[in-house]
């Protein structure tokens, strides 16, 4: 892949500390980029960390969480894209974790991730942490991605009710980040349905978007405040911009408890799959072409020759020599002429002329008579 200075993708990110008061811990990074192919084709790296961790412990957290993702995403070919995300998250937690040791104020510091991979109009994601990807369609709105918390959890287990989870106690309590001790585990799951399998929901992954269709990339600092319809309702009759504007302000006036980042994403006609003329064909229309050129070529040529046909330049003829009789021989000089003939002058041989026997003498058996061309022509 190599960098873009421009990108289709028509993309509004807003961020915002919050009415609490305190620093502002979330960091975000949008990467445009064009895929080594013959169609160009355009990608996009939307990328969202939430840090942990006070005394700025915590911005510093998803600084390298984001610098670290971009990074490998961009010097990678993206060929293969969840193996690359995968790599990218393990490398970020590591760089977190190594950046917290030997300093008493990072101790335990850590970040969320949301990160979006786009190529072309296929869809790749990963996620850790409670920053939440969704994607709108047709006027409908789905979470893509699924809470790594303590109330996600019981949920799943059947120990809450979904009507328990807004006010519970351990509400922000996060069960993956990166910069933690324990290996991270990257979730590469993408629910389209209710209840949908995991094996499925990791099988959507490089799934096809259509044109129009919004991504949308938030901090728990929105999803706390406003819910999944409100999102998708102020799209509508806004433009991009103003919605995320109005996203984030609408989380403050309601109270504003956490930092508020917001990143969307719309899908562009330019984004879809081209039609790519295979090689082959490319190779086959030259080379009739070169051919048409030579045909063209020939008869030009044969046009400056008047069409005249190329007679074959003459040869030598070899002539075999032997001692023949003095007779001579019947039919290759009549012994009379027509009366309105003209004469011919007749071609005695030079005394010089000798000629060098063969070593092996004909057969005596009869054979073949070899007749000499013929030296005069009558003329009518």
């Amino acid at each position: 892949m190599r960098r873009s200075e421009s990108s289709p993708f028509r993309g509004a990110a807003l961020t915002h500390a919050g009415m609490s008061g305190k620093n502002n811990e979330d960091r975000f990074g949008v990467s445009a980029f064009t895929l080594d192919d013959e169609a160009d084709t355009p990608v996009l790296l939307a990328v969202l960390a939430d840090g942990i961790g006070g005394h700025r412990a915590g911005e510093v957290a998803a600084e390298i969480s984001v610098e670290t993702l971009s990074q490998v995403v961009a010097e990678s070919d993206g060929d293969q894209p969840r193996e690359i995300l995968h790599a990218a998250v393990l490398d970020a937690s590591q760089e977190v974790l190594a950046a917290s040791q030997g300093q008493e104020d990072r101790m335990g510091m850590g970040s969320t991730c949301a990160c979006v991979w786009l190529i072309g109009n296929r869809l790749y994601t990963v996620t850790v942490g409670d920053s939440r990807i969704y994607l709108m369609h047709n006027g409908q709105i789905r979470q893509l991605s699924t809470d790594h918390t303590w109330v996600q959890e019981a949920l799943d287990y059947g120990l809450l009710q979904p009507e328990e989870v807004k006010n519970h106690p351990n509400a922000h309590v996060i069960r993956r980040y990166l910069g933690s001790v324990k290996p991270v585990v990257p979730d590469f799951r993408l629910k389209l349905e209710d209840g949908e399998r995991e094996e499925s929901a990791l099988a959507n992954q490089g799934m096809s978007l259509f044109t129009s269709d919004r991504l949308l990339i938030c901090s728990d600092g929105l999803s706390d405040l406003v819910e999944d319809q409100e999102i998708a309702g102020a799209f509508k009759d806004r433009t991009q911009e103003e919605a995320v504007q109005f996203l984030v302000d609408l989380a403050n006036q309601r109270g504003g408890h956490d930092n508020i980042t917001v990143i969307a994403v719309e899908i562009p006609p330019e984004a879809m799959p081209k039609k790519r003329r295979s090689r082959w064909l490319l190779r086959l229309v030259l080379l009739i072409l070169i051919l048409a050129g030579l045909t063209w070529l020939f008869w030009q040529t044969r046009q400056r020759l008047g069409d005249r046909p190329i007679l074959p330049a003459a040869s030598p003829t070899a002539t075999l020599q032997q001692d023949l009789p003095a007779t001579s021989l019947p039919g290759l000089i009549p012994t009379s002429y027509p009366a309105d003939a003209q004469a011919y002058p007749v071609i005695t041989p030079s005394p010089a002329s000798t000629s060098t026997p063969l070593e092996t003498s004909l057969p005596a058996t009869a054979g073949p008579t070899y007749t000499p061309w013929p030296t005069n022509t009558l003329k009518p």
